[in-house]
Formats: structure tokens, C-alpha cells, sequence
């Protein structure tokens, strides 16, 4: 199992004690950002693992960060076996993070061509989160955002605001979740299960 962009390696404590666990990290975002050591210090667009060696990859949260997200989706169609699984998260309905390497979101379609590229098949893409519930995360990251970069004064006034609004909202949009239906082009981002066909 090939963890990349595996930060702390939080993944490996959900396996199976018998599965062989390898953490891939860029440099500098494992030891600057995350303070610490993946088993692998690698590029993941030129990963350093022979054709068809791994049987399964996850990837999460990473390929909005890469500047050649093809060139990713590339590699992992070449370490893995045939018939290999990869998993990968993206967000959609969300802010800028990790600035300045936050590059691109893809929708369902984008996911789609990318996949179809490199010759990994599709077994699904699930949105994640009812559109509600991104329209109340987004709603909340609006209010509390600016707060970062507000002067002191702005803060003290809009803290306690902010204590009473974003448990209202999340509340609001949580019960309007369960009266109303979800809508697929509004999600907080996507889950993605692709398989490598057998050769």
C-alpha cells in the first residue's frame, strides 16, 4: 500500500497488520509542514518504484497541490499491478489552503478525462457530502476567514459572533440535509475508487 502525500501516516494504523505500508512525501512539505519522516522522500510525479509494484495507492488531499496532476495520475498508472486499486480525494467546495501551492479542483467530468488518460478505469466518484452541507461549510469559512488577517479589534467584536453563527449554520444545514435532496454538482469534494485493468 503507497501512501503519497502521507503526512503523518495516519492511514497506515486503519490497515491490516499484515499489509507492507509505504509513506511518500515531498521534502518539504513532510518536514516543514508536517515535521516529519515518510519511509520515501519523493517527487510523486517521478516516483522511484519499479512498473507494476504496487498493489494499491492512496492519495489524498494532494493532486489539488501538484502542478502536473496528469504527470501523478501517469505515475501511479505505472507502479500499479494490474488489476490494482487507487484511491484518491480531492476537494471542490473549499478555500484556498497550503497557499501558494493550491493550483486547481476538478469536477466529476475533469476527473473523468484525467483517469481516462492514463488508462485507469473508473469504478466510481462519489461526491462527498450532502450540497448543503457545502453551502455550510463554505458559509462558515466565509465568516471566519477574514477574521485571520483582521486587526485586533475586529477579532475581540467578531469572535464572539462567530461563537453563536457558525453553530446556527451548521445546525441549519444539517437539518435541511434531511428534508432536502442532494444536488452532485455542489459537494465539499470527491471521492474517487480507480482500477488498472489487467493486462
Amino acid at each position: 500500500m503507497l501512501d503519497i502525500g502521507a503526512a503523518d501516516g495516519r492511514l497506515s494504523k486503519q490497515l491490516d497488520p499484515a499489509a507492507e505500508y509505504i509513506s511518500l512525501d515531498y521534502p518539504a512539505t513532510a518536514i516543514e509542514l508536517y515535521h516529519t519522516r515518510p519511509l520515501v522522500f519523493a517527487d510523486a510525479c517521478a516516483m522511484p518504484f519499479a512498473n507494476a509494484s504496487i498493489d494499491a495507492v492512496a492519495c489524498f488531499e494532494v493532486l489539488e497541490h501538484v502542478t502536473r496532476p496528469d504527470a501523478l495520475l501517469e505515475e501511479v498508472a505505472r507502479v500499479l499491478v494490474p488489476g490494482g486499486v487507487a484511491e484518491f480525494t480531492m476537494p471542490f467546495f473549499y478555500p484556498i489552503h497550503d497557499a501558494p501551492h493550491d493550483y486547481q479542483r476538478w469536477t466529476r467530468h475533469g476527473w473523468s478525462r484525467g483517469l481516462a488518460r492514463v488508462g485507469l478505469a473508473v469504478e466510481s466518484i462519489e461526491p462527498r457530502g450532502h450540497s448543503l452541507h457545502a453551502a455550510g461549510v463554505t458559509a462558515c469559512l466565509g465568516m471566519a476567514g477574514p477574521l485571520q488577517k483582521a486587526g485586533l479589534l475586529k477579532a475581540v467584536l467578531g469572535i464572539p459572533v462567530l461563537l453563536v453563527a457558525i453553530p446556527m449554520v451548521n445546525l441549519a444545514a444539517w437539518v435541511a440535509s434531511q428534508l432536502w435532496p442532494s444536488w452532485d454538482a455542489m459537494s465539499i469534494g470527491y471521492r474517487v475508487l480507480v482500477r488498472k485493468p489487467d493486462a
